[in-house]
């Protein structure tokens, strides 16, 4: 009796146990399955793989012994475990690597069942890819700097097959105008890989700073990596340096700190290229060695921007091509990369038709002009790269002239260069700005930090597709993929690189990966949800751009009804707003359909996330004045360029943001704005109030003055007011309303004039912008 008890209590209890265990069991959907950039096939089965101490990764060399630290080093740092290696495979509860030859270089092949994973692959790229998946399928917690308690490290049962669309998937940071450490670049890398992305492509020379080590120039470092710093000033608005000024901003890369770089992004599949730029973008070089410019003048290192950009290499020196060859024997010995990037863009080539070698130069290689010279130049560098078993990278202007016999162009222009490139039977990378370029904004400029100018949302990017319409398959053939690139010309610090990149790095490496049959923007965005928890807990500092609400206003200017339309990136936003003195909360009312506002009303909204606001909210005041809807004449029309919403686009309710492309300014070039405002009537008024904007780097200045005068017959007027702005240099953008007040009095004609800076600082003409006038 007494052992028959026994056996009753250990059968419950074993009973007991496997209940427990079964509702521990995670039962997997295909919504849990949030992998960026989406597989090629993928089949969910039943069951789930769990993660315990005691797993062991199965390998048979090394280098997949490498691989393996992704996820061993995870397990470390989230579970506390330390995973243990084999290269034998025990009976259950392993990840194996298996040699697959059929497969392409970074295909692979990922089957989970409930007792083990294997994945499949040709080499190191494949076993990478598929441990980046493992990573992905796992809970978000994986990428804890520290321990977490009770989660249960499981992953569904499945299988994959993967491989990826383009072979060239990659990101370019500028690091000269604006220095980044070794680490953070490796981070960058560790990132890359996360996405299977391939490429980082180092924009390592430009006018403001040299910052790689050339052991045979060190003045380049010495000189060229320093430059004055004037980082409180627009980055078009900075001083001109003197040579006798001395750097002290900016840095520079040892080649034994790069050499360590490539080793350590090869282990990552990430191929570094290297771009050293020709012949323009080289001011840092001609202030070291002022022998390798036309005039031989001494110049310093610029602080800022550089337009138009004629201190160039001259290529009618023989010692010029003397000390690139030099250069990049150096730079070479250090980048074992397929590719050798040398720019080749916006060159301004005023000093080659004055320079006396220049032209000598052109009557011995019979060239008909100095487009002809550039190609000549690139040619000649071409010939120097293939020497040494490379290939030479140039943006599209290399097409100039005629392009290099086996030179890839990066299309950056558009993709006309592309296009035209594949044509000639090149190979092209894809990277227009509309779609690639990074530095633009990525949400509302008002809620933004400081960025380039564009707009180029994380919505924008998933459309990219590098192959364009009317390509033949033999030129699509010659597209390799695509990249971002993020100049850095306002990107001062990582923690601001971070926020540009992210997320849209992760749309991009989707469109480069995935199949375009399976691209949807409604899944993607409910992957990208688990991916910003991701982020979250990697501490990235990632842009919450997608979120923010957005405005699109209109005005009937017959009924003076304003219609807002409130929407953001994701198509199924629940978003909520309040009006006037209402708190957002959720009892906020949701949006469904265009508001329609008669009256100066506030406006609050919000993204919504289980009955609370998340993210930045967004305000507005739609203000009607005694102005909205009357007639409006100028003395000087303003510019075709910006034309705002046209006859009444200053007394619309419109008010414009800091992006001066945003369709509601009205811009005037040199000239002043003078306006005049017929009320209809007589009306009681006694304050005017004028919105401008000032970016210094596209010339946009704020008034140095705005005065209002008033007349009750449309000619006889009185001044009433003013408000005076004196010039002040300003790195920033910015929105200010001048302000007149006065006396109240019945008038029926305003007139406003805004006094035009007229020059800038440096001699060239100012734009005035103004986007409403409000008279109250």
């Amino acid at each position: 009796m007494n052992v028959f008890k026994t056996m009753l209590v250990l059968v419950l209890i074993a009973i007991t146990s496997s209940c427990k265990k079964s509702k521990e069991a995670k039962v997997f959907t295909t919504e849990d399955i949030t992998v960026i950039p989406k597989p090629v096939a993928l089949n969910l089965e039943q069951g789930s793989f769990e993660f315990t101490g005691k797993t062991t990764f199965v390998t048979t060399d090394a280098s997949q012994k490498e691989v393996t630290k992704v996820l061993i080093d995870k397990f470390k740092n989230a579970a506390g475990w330390t995973l243990s290696i084999s290269e034998r495979a025990p009976e259950n509860n392993f990840i194996q690597f298996t040699v697959d030859e059929n497969l392409e270089k970074e295909a692979y092949k990922l089957e989970v069942n409930s007792s083990r994973v294997i994945i499949s692959a040709n080499g190191n790229a494949g076993f990478l890819y598929g441990i980046e998946t493992l990573r992905q399928l796992l809970p978000v917690s994986i990428e804890s700097e520290s321990v977490v308690s009770n989660e249960q490290w499981q992953i569904p049962n499945l299988s994959i097959t993967d491989n990826p669309r383009y072979k060239y998937r990659g990101l370019m940071l500028d690091v000269s105008r604006h220095f980044f450490e070794i680490d953070y670049l490796k981070k960058t890398i560790d990132r890359l890989a996360m996405l299977k992305m391939n490429v980082l492509h180092l924009h390592l020379v430009d006018d403001q700073g040299w910052r790689i080590e050339i052991k045979k120039y060190p003045k380049l470092t010495e000189v060229g990596a320093w430059r004055v710093d004037q980082e409180d000033k627009h980055w078009d608005g900075r001083d001109e340096t003197s040579p006798d000024e001395k750097g002290t901003y900016g840095g520079f890369y040892t080649q034994d700190q790069l050499k360590d770089l490539v080793a350590y992004a090869a282990t990552k599949n990430v191929e570094i290229i290297p771009e050293i730029e020709i012949p323009a973008h080289v001011s840092s070089a001609i202030a070291a060695y002022p022998e390798l410019s036309c005039h031989e003048r001494p110049i310093g290192v610029p602080s800022g921007g550089v337009w138009p950009i004629t201190d160039i290499y001259c290529p009618g020196k023989e010692h010029t091509f003397e000390f690139l060859e030099n250069v990049l024997v150096e730079v070479m010995d250090i980048f074992p990369s397929k590719y050798i990037h040398v720019g080749g863009d916006e060159a301004t080539k005023t000093n080659w038709e004055k320079c006396a070698d220049c032209k000598k130069r052109m009557r011995s290689e019979k060239l008909e002009n100095v487009e002809e010279l550039q190609s000549y130049f690139i040619k000649r560098m071409e010939r120097l790269i293939n020497s040494k078993g490379k290939l030479l990278i140039g943006w599209d202007e290399i097409l100039e002239g005629g392009l290099a016999p086996e030179a890839t162009v990066m299309s950056w222009r558009g993709v006309a260069g592309g296009l035209e490139a594949a044509k000639q039977g090149h190979d092209v990378i894809m990277t227009p700005g509309s779609h690639c370029y990074f530095d633009h904004y990525q949400g509302p400029q008002n809620e933004e930090p400081l960025a380039w100018g564009g707009y180029t949302p994380l919505s924008k990017v998933y459309t990219f597709d590098p192959i364009v319409g009317g390509m033949t398959e033999t030129e699509a053939n010659h597209v390799l993929g695509g990249q971002a690139n993020l100049w850095s010309e306002q990107i001062k610090t990582e923690s601001h690189s971070e926020y540009m990149i992210f997320p849209r790095l992760a749309a991009l490496s989707e469109t480069l990966w995935s199949t375009k049959e399976s691209r949807n923007w409604e899944d993607f965005s409910l992957r990208m949800t688990s991916m910003f928890k991701r982020y979250d807990v990697m501490d990235i500092n990632y842009a919450k751009s997608a979120f923010l609400v957005m405005e699109d206003v209109k005005i009937n200017m017959d009924t003076e009804e304003v219609t807002l339309v409130l929407n953001n990136e994701f198509t199924y936003s629940d978003i909520r707003y309040t009006l006037n003195e209402n708190k957002l909360s959720e009892n906020a009312i949701r949006y469904t359909t265009p508001i329609k506002i008669d009256k100066t009303t506030e406006v609050h909204a919000s993204l919504f996330k289980d009955d609370k606001p998340v993210g930045v909210a967004f305000n507005t005041t739609i203000k009607f004045h005694k102005a909205v809807g009357k007639k409006v004449t100028f003395k000087e029309i303003y510019d075709d360029r910006y034309q705002g919403e046209g006859e009444f686009g200053l007394v619309n309710t419109l008010r414009a943001t800091k992006n001066y492309t945003d369709g509601h300014w009205q811009a005037w070039l040199k000239k002043d704005m003078e306006a005049v405002v017929d009320l209809g009537e007589q009306t009681l008024i006694k304050e005017v109030i004028v919105g401008t904007l000032e970016n210094q780097g596209p010339q946009i200045y704020f008034p140095t003055a705005v005065t209002v005068f008033v007349s009750s017959d449309g000619e006889n007027y009185t001044e009433v007011g003013v408000e005076k702005r004196a010039y002040a240099k300003n790195p920033s953008f910015d929105l200010k309303d001048f302000k007149v007040s006065f006396e109240a009095q019945s008038v029926r004609y305003v007139k406003v004039i805004a006094k035009n800076l007229g020059k800038t600082p440096k001699g060239g003409n100012a734009w005035l912008f103004v986007d409403e006038i409000l008279i109250k």
